[in-house]
């Protein structure tokens, strides 16, 4: 029997190194599902309960993976339902292919049943490369572009195939006019900035009295090289939260996340540094900045297309960080010497720290959110793979959890959708089958999509190495973090019949299921939840009843703000007592004297 266009597509995926496949069956890939049949499942098909669930279980792969992640869908609404997945990819640089089926060619523009125009739908998210295969000759070249464009540019792409085309006898394309031949080889390359660019900008660093260097997931591959700056200069490093695994939080100059998820060091070094080093990332929130003119700015970015944006460096090298990095360091200042803003920086990291231990102490009702992402910083596994959802749980994210060498962690971080944090640890799975995978994630997000994907994680639970996936979910009954936006910035009492969350037994479902499931309903029983769940022999869930009165107060808020915040709650909040006195209870913290440093 002669190989079809599906055959080719799944052994053209094979060829590319592509191992797993994420996706939901439907009509309109009819033709790729029986060539997987005759390909014995290989590449692997990963079956969802969702087609938005399979895309974001491809990005939380390639995000842990840095290899390309590959979801499919069938036509008309199995390929609208990718779209967020793929958003998030795009938003997030993530590379990410999308192979999505199609009406028959014979019923194109006859209003057919699903038919709907695919290219006029992805030519945003998918707009590096989408291109209809219409011929089986236009196969390679047009497979090959897609999974090439997605590396290089780290983007999503989408390859639409009819469900007649897929059934055709495969034929390769000729050496003739019109043919486009094409070839599997993606050597690697390395972009640097000219050596002009680079003396500038070390110049401009090695005049910098106080210097704060802001990190994202671009300096990844350059944690040894970063160190190294941060340690010639004296200087404090800043994280955007996707870099929040790029360096160790152990280390006394790093200050943690910056923005309104933020640390009050973070805040601090962007407030009072006089120049500022930006390597590999686009973080958008300029207020969190330096004030314009007041510090000196030099930005390391591998993406033309995204340098010179947010703040007005002086220079902008377009390079791969790691790269870029050691042709810099050369030309620093090596001795420096220790320096008062060194000392600060460290100092303030400190009392931070010393802060988010006592809030995570106070008394809530019935559990402080903060205890819980506190307590479980010390028992993380050194080899763990932390996702983090949308919404409040992202803050007990971003400043309690110390990444250590050898941790993974991610969110998503520029679309900040809900949803994405149970999908993103499946995928982290089958990226790292031997490394466990905790997924933290808001009650509203475990409702929108996450007790569903239960049922995947249950499913797939033999094929791991390490069969530890937690799912820890912050169970408080509320939209919290829309509740607090709605108090903090539009001075409105909580909406119930928009933020309240009907209560579901979250543990009581896992165990339906056949996995682990705790509910942890006291404080003293929360480590103890945390540890059940981290020796559970596959999948557990912890669901923490916490309480949405705890706020997640930003670094920079003041005094006159909390209480403008306290005043409109009173107005008819009706969580109003526990909401102020939780307020100050957090706030009053950061006034109280802390620790020196050693």
């Amino acid at each position: 029997m002669s190989a079809k266009v599906s055959d080719h597509v799944l052994q053209r995926l094979r060829e590319w190194g592509v191992e797993h496949v994420f996706g939901y069956p439907g009509d309109g890939i009819n033709g790729l599902l029986a060539a997987w049949g005759r390909a014995d499942n290989q590449p692997r098909f990963i079956q969802s309960r969702h087609e938005e669930m399979s895309a974001f279980q491809a990005v939380g792969y390639a995000k842990f993976s840095g290899r390309l992640g590959v979801c499919t869908a069938t036509s008309g609404p199995g390929a609208i339902h990718l779209l967020n997945g793929l958003y998030d990819a795009k938003l997030d640089h993530v590379p990410v292919l999308a192979i999505v089926g199609q009406t028959h060619r014979t019923a194109m523009g006859g209003s057919y049943q699903q038919e709907v125009d695919l290219h006029t739908l992805y030519k945003d998210v998918a707009s590096d490369f989408v291109e209809t295969v219409t011929v089986p000759e236009q196969l390679p070249n047009v497979l090959d572009r897609a999974i090439r464009t997605a590396y290089a540019r780290r983007c999503p792409t989408a390859v639409i195939i009819p469900g007649d085309v897929q059934e055709l006898d495969y034929s390769a394309p000729t050496h003739e006019f019109k043919m486009v031949p094409s070839s599997l080889d993606r050597s690697a390359w390395t972009a640097v900035p000219s050596e002009d660019s680079l003396r500038r900008a070390a110049e401009i660093l090695n005049a910098g009295d106080k210097v704060a260097i802001l990190v994202g997931q671009g300096a990844a591959g350059a944690r040894t090289e970063v160190e190294r700056v941060a340690e010639m200069l004296g200087a404090g490093v800043a994280k955007a939260l996707l870099g929040k695994d790029v360096l160790s939080d152990e280390l006394p100059y790093v200050t943690g996340s910056i923005g309104l998820l933020g640390t009050r060091p973070s805040y601090e070094l962007m407030r009072d540094c006089d120049t500022l080093l930006t390597i590999g990332s686009s973080f958008p929130y300029t207020q969190f900045l330096p004030e314009f003119g007041k510090a000196r700015g030099v930005q390391i970015d591998i993406d033309p297309h995204m340098v010179g944006m947010r703040y007005p460096y002086e220079v902008n090298l377009v390079g791969d960080a790691k790269a870029t990095l050691q042709r810099l360091i050369p030309m620093l200042d090596a001795d420096r010497g220790e320096r008062d803003w060194y000392g600060t920086v460290c100092d303030n990291v400190t009392r931070w720290r010393d802060v988010m231990e006592r809030r995570s102490q106070q008394s809530a009702d019935p559990i402080n959110p903060e205890y819980v992402a506190h307590a479980l910083d010390p028992l993380l596994p050194s080899d763990a793979i932390v996702s983090s959802d949308s919404g409040s749980t992202a803050n007990w994210y971003a400043r309690h959890l110390t990444m250590r060498p050898g941790m993974r962690g991610s969110l998503s971080g520029t679309l900040a959708t809900m949803g994405c944090g149970v999908p993103y640890a499946i995928g982290a799975k089958f990226a790292h089958p031997d490394r466990p995978a905790i997924a933290l994630v808001g009650d509203g997000a475990m409702q929108m999509n996450g007790m569903a994907e239960l049922i995947t994680a249950a499913k797939y639970r033999d094929l791991w190495e390490d069969p530890r996936l937690i799912v820890a979910v912050w169970n408080n009954h509320d939209l919290n973090q829309v509740t607090w936006e709605m108090r903090a910035m539009e001075g409105s009492p909580s909406f119930l019949p928009s933020q309240q969350l009907p209560d579901v037994q979250y543990a009581a479902f896992a165990r339906s299921l056949g996995l682990t499931g705790i509910r942890v309903e006291k404080p003293e029983d929360v480590e103890a939840g945390w540890r059940a769940g981290l020796e559970a022999d596959g999948p557990a869930v912890i669901e923490f009843l916490t309480d949405p009165a705890v706020p997640p107060i930003p670094p920079h808020a003041t005094w006159e703000q909390m209480e403008a915040t306290a005043a409109s709650i009173l107005r008819g909040d009706a969580d109003r007592g526990s909401v102020v006195k939780q307020g100050f209870k957090a706030k009053v913290q950061e006034f109280l004297p802390g620790r020196e440093r050693k």
